[in-house]
């Protein structure tokens, strides 16, 4: 009934998809295996793509060449670059997403796609033998066989739903968890732990008042995720943007919540999982910042085709009775109808720590975990990891080297390298603050930094290619220009005044005025005729790289160099089989993490909670060095 097949995902939320795609892609032959056909790629939160350093990671998925960028893309309601007001390092894309249409969109890009099978069933177990995943075994009984096996479970391992007192058992609202994979993981000798999401009600838009309620309209400029061409539906004009709108909490609604926390499964110990720190619940949020007489609430459309409404900033488990009455206190909710009430929902996850790089298990040859099964939270990040995931189960089938991104290449390479050193014991969720190379790792440029390495491994298409190789050519010929061309005083002075900067009193070069904090070179093509005719022969987003790349100069290159620096720990590599417990001088904490992590690399080794500089300097003169 089946043949072998190269790689089997199982699970089809955003990490499965970007998994089956891109092993499907470079060439391997691959079944996706889901409960439910009709909820691939479902949004089971927020209909929303990227944000803060999560808008950096849909970017790098795209310029490797995977497909969550362009589905955001086509999908999208509404777009915002988040942050403009700091530094470019800063700078994130958002989308606000027709919830229907981006999961109609990945399954129309899936079925398109040459090598990708698709199979409806619960899977129970896996086949294991001598140490290697060699396929997966079905709810009916089905044995299917696979040379690789990528686990993307999401929040289905044993999902248990709890809405105030009431809980049963469910991977998201109207579907069953999956039962099986978490006792045999263990069993072959995995360490499973609890983790904890929720998600707020959803709500009819015809009963709001948003005449009570703040406008938030999408940006003018409307960019989008992907480097590809013609994936953005507003750049013809076609549609307009659907606002979102902001109100708020109060006193009120407080206290009607609070009467429900003694019936709260977070607060009565119910729920043994820990939530996400950066996206609690309301009762959660109440409890913890019990000074606050208010807080935000964001009323988000759920597509262009539904009255649907999602209240993001309202995540609760509270008894659904609760939940009615507290939001019928919120400013332009006081007629609301719930279609239903918000769930919070308890899954197993595995401690990442029992990863390498390239996210395949230690334990079993030829496993991958990726998603929410490593204890991540967020859509961005489970797809970057089952990206990476597929990549690396099709090269190990073809027998090339690994595909792995370090913390200078990619936010990606953050994610990853912080899982496996340092795992985690609460959902994680990245944020610009975690990469210590944030001015290199910038939005704008993920295509400079990472398709060369998507399209030499067979990802990332020649169209992809060549379009950055315009982009370097452009930047490249933006900065000679800016650095090379003089400008008369009378021609620039009108402009320094009007922004509060010292006039020039002698031809001066315009890197010299564009360096100033006040100036941008979209004021410089509005004011200096050359300037303008050279920009109209560049596209704007290569422009705005270019002004990034001269204005931070400085600042690139120190974390250049301290990367590089870094990079030369990378290279003095460890034996994964040394018994560290020999090394008496290292600390017993250093002792226990290495011997449990198995660095590959002096420079991981530095990076594993626990091992202290002194520890290195052991390790380095035990090598000799």
């Amino acid at each position: 009934m089946f043949q072998e097949y190269d790689v089997i995902v199982v699970g089809a939320g955003h990490a499965g998809c970007e998994a089956a795609a891109a092993a499907a892609n470079l060439g391997s032959k691959v079944l996706l295996v889901t409960m439910n056909m009709q909820v691939i790629a479902q949004m089971s939160c927020n209909p929303a793509m990227g944000g803060v350093a999560k808008g950096q990671i849909v970017r790098e998925i795209d310029a490797l060449g995977g497909y969550s960028g362009i589905v955001s893309d086509k999908s999208m309601i509404q777009f915002r670059m988040l942050n403009r007001s700091k530094g470019p390092a800063m700078w994130s894309p958002r989308t606000q997403n027709d919830r229907m249409l981006f999961a109609a969109t990945w399954r129309e890009m899936l079925e398109q796609t040459p090598n990708v099978d698709f199979w409806q069933e619960m899977i129970s177990g896996l086949v294991v033998k001598d140490g290697k995943a060699c396929g997966v075994k079905t709810a009916m009984g089905l044995e299917i066989k696979a040379k690789t096996v990528v686990l993307t479970n999401g929040t289905f391992l044993n999902g248990l739903i709890h809405i105030g007192e009431k809980q049963f058992g469910g991977g998201r609202a109207g579907e069953k968890a999956a039962h099986g994979i978490t006792e045999q993981l263990v069993e072959l000798g995995f360490e499973s732990g609890r983790m904890k999401t929720g998600t707020p009600p959803r709500i009819d838009g015809r009963s709001l008042d948003y005449s009570k309620m703040e406008r938030q309209n999408g940006d003018e400029n409307v960019e989008g995720f992907s480097y590809k061409a013609n994936t953005n539906p507003f750049k013809k004009g076609e549609k307009e943007q659907l606002p979102c709108w902001i109100t708020y909490t109060n006193e009120k609604v407080h206290d009607i919540l609070r009467t429900g926390f003694d019936k709260s499964p977070m607060f009565s110990g119910r729920i043994k999982g820990l939530g996400p720190r950066y996206c609690p619940s309301v009762e959660d949020k109440i409890n913890r910042f019990a000074d606050k007489d208010r807080h935000q609430i964001f009323v988000e459309p759920e597509g262009w085709n539904t009255v649907e409404i999602y209240v993001n900033g309202f995540s609760t488990s509270l008894p659904e009775d609760i939940q009615y009455k507290a939001l019928k206190e919120v400013p332009g909710f006081e007629n609301m109808k719930m279609f239903r009430p918000g769930y919070a929902i308890e899954y197993d996850y595995f401690p990442p720590t029992q990863l390498s790089h390239t996210l395949e298990t230690k334990l079993i040859k030829g496993l991958y975990f990726a998603g929410q099964i490593n204890g991540t939270t967020g859509y961005e990040e489970a797809a970057c990891q089952g990206l990476i995931a597929g990549i690396n189960a099709h090269l190990q089938v073809n027998d090339k080297e690994p595909f792995v991104l370090n913390r200078a290449d990619a936010y990606i390479g953050v994610l990853i390298d912080d899982l496996i050193n340092k795992g985690t014991e609460e959902p994680y969720r990245m944020f610009t603050s975690r990469a210590e190379y944030r001015i290199l790792l910038r939005q704008d440029n993920a295509d400079l930094r990472l398709t060369e390495m998507g399209y030499k491994i067979g990802l990332a298409d020649e169209e992809r290619w060549k379009t950055v190789q315009k982009k370097k050519n452009s930047i490249t010929e933006t900065i000679a220009f800016i650095k090379n061309f003089s400008v008369e005083p009378e021609a620039i002075n009108a402009l320094l005044n009007e922004v509060g900067t010292a006039e020039i009193r002698q031809k001066t070069k315009l890197e010299k005025i564009l360096l100033r904090p006040q100036i941008t070179l979209n004021m410089l093509i509005n004011t200096v005729p050359q300037v303008k005719e050279f920009a109209q022969k560049h596209e704007k987003a290569f422009l705005d790289c270019a002004e990034i790349e001269m204005k931070y100069e400085t600042y690139i290159e120190k974390e250049l160099e301290m990367a590089n620096k870094i990079a030369r720990l990378e290279n003095i590599k460890l034996s994964t089989t040394f018994d560290y417990f020999t090394l008496k001088a290292l600390s017993m904490e250093a002792r226990t993490k290495l011997d449990k992590i198995k660095p590959e690399s002096i420079g991981q080794a530095s990076r594993i909670s626990g091992v202290s500089p002194a520890d290195i300097s052991i390790l380095l003169v035990h090598m000799g060095r």
